[in-house]
């Protein structure tokens, strides 16, 4: 169990920690119809539920299940989140919507598909997306991720069923 600060610097950005600090930005980018259409965060995304994802973050973390990290440009203002799932090696991330155009989501998936690689070494890393969200897609493909031959996932979340394709960033040969 690794319990110090986890940072990652890369493609020009600081990938941090997320903080107590960081609640109400946390509500400001995640109570967004966007992010709860195509998430399983809480909807509405309140104060209450911005203390939740925090304890819960923080307990995957020491648990070493998860690592959930806040995406800035300078160490200091979250504008979205990458997260590694250590055990299934699948990768999510969300932009807030002030922040969408930047190239923020690419640069930081991959920060955390490297991440994933040299330091947790996992050779496969994986994003699961939905048919027709074309900009999540086009994150993939900008990060390098390929569809997968894996067969669609149904999910059934707040009141909707819905299929999740399987993305895959192989480790590169001779790289492990």
């Amino acid at each position: 169990m690794d319990t110090h600060p986890l940072r990652l610097t890369a493609h020009g950005l600081l990938l941090r920690e997320w903080t107590s600090e960081d609640l109400a930005v946390m509500q400001e980018l995640f109570d967004d119809p966007d992010v709860a259409y195509r998430t399983p965060l809480e909807t509405p995304f309140d104060q209450a539920a911005a203390l939740r994802y925090l304890d819960s973050a923080r307990q995957a973390r020491r648990g070493n299940e998860r690592i959930h990290l806040a995406i800035t440009t300078d160490g200091r203002r979250a504008l979205g989140e990458v997260l590694l799932n250590r055990a299934t090696g699948s990768v999510g991330y969300i932009v807030g919507a002030a922040h969408r155009g930047q190239g923020l989501a690419v640069r930081a998936l991959r920060a955390m598909t490297e991440y994933a690689h040299t330091t947790v070494a996992l050779p496969r890393v994986i994003l699961e997306i939905e048919p027709g969200n074309d900009p999540s897609i086009a994150v993939a493909r900008s990060a390098g991720f390929h569809p997968s031959n894996s067969a669609p996932e149904t999910v059934a979340d707040k009141g909707r069923t819905y299929e999740l394709l399987t993305w895959e960033h192989l480790l590169p040969a001779g790289r492990g």
